[in-house]
């Protein structure tokens, strides 16, 4: 679920988001719950359940934990009192952090989050501090090694997407927010299979670190992620060329 980052997609090429699978599965199905509560339980008539569904496939959730997460969400199988929260704030070296949140304790996750920025040399900003550093987009990456460039971009222009990068062996189809569905419904039709798939806060600029701030960030973004309140965290942190998070 992490917002989209050159790490995000060095660690999904790498499969290191495997291990996390049981903790992903948790955040989709606060995501399908809310988004069914809000806006009903057919993703053919809601935008952001279809999204959230679409998410959850492309990670191969099971197709009975979606439909149950659904239910949750109509008060088929009892009340989701999910409240969503955006905190901002700094990381070390001054990277912007974007933390999303959907949450039954307010007070629990503020204290949460807030500890992880201070242990971590971070500090939380004002509303509206980072935000405006990044737009939304949607981001649909594939393994390099796996499919083609040449395909996926001639199919992913085809179905409306606004750019294809590749880098780092990663291919990133760029998509609007409304059209992220769409995009990576017809992708997936003609058979690319994604690493990961999501609608996420990217920055318009990146800021490159030396080596050991970075991997001081990359260490807050990690106790960020593993928060079971926090669906996503985007930052504008660039990777150096080379550089291996130690193990």
């Amino acid at each position: 679920m992490s917002g989209h980052s050159k790490w995000a997609t060095i660690k999904h090429a790498k499969g290191a988001a495997d291990a996390k699978r049981g903790q992903l599965f948790t955040k989709f199905i606060k995501e399908i719950s809310i988004a069914a509560k809000m806006g009903g339980g057919d993703p053919a008539t809601n935008p952001r359940l279809r999204t959230a569904v679409l998410k959850a496939r492309a990670a191969n959730m099971p197709k009975d934990n979606i439909e149950r997460a659904i239910k949750k969400g109509t008060g088929e199988l009892g009340a989701v009192n999910y409240e969503e929260l955006l905190y901002e704030g700094y990381g070390p070296g001054g990277v912007a952090v974007l933390v999303e949140v959907l949450t039954d304790n307010k007070n629990r996750t503020a204290a949460s989050v807030r500890n992880i920025f201070t242990k971590s040399g971070g500090n939380l900003g004002a509303t509206g501090s980072v935000a405006y550093m990044f737009n939304r987009k949607g981001v649909i990456e594939y393994d390099a090694e796996v499919v083609s460039e040449e395909a996926i971009m001639d199919a992913a222009l085809e179905a409306g997407a606004e750019d294809i990068a590749a880098e780092d062996g990663v291919i990133t189809v760029t998509t609007d927010p409304n059209d992220f569905a769409s995009v990576l419904e017809a992708l997936q039709e003609k058979g690319f299979e994604s690493v990961s798939a999501a609608v996420s806060m990217v920055p318009d600029t990146y800021v490159a670190l030396d080596a050991d701030t970075t991997q001081k960030a990359l260490k807050m973004i990690d106790k960020l992620e593993e928060d079971d309140d926090v669906q996503t965290v985007s930052t504008n942190i660039e990777i150096p060329e080379g550089f291996e998070m130690p193990e």
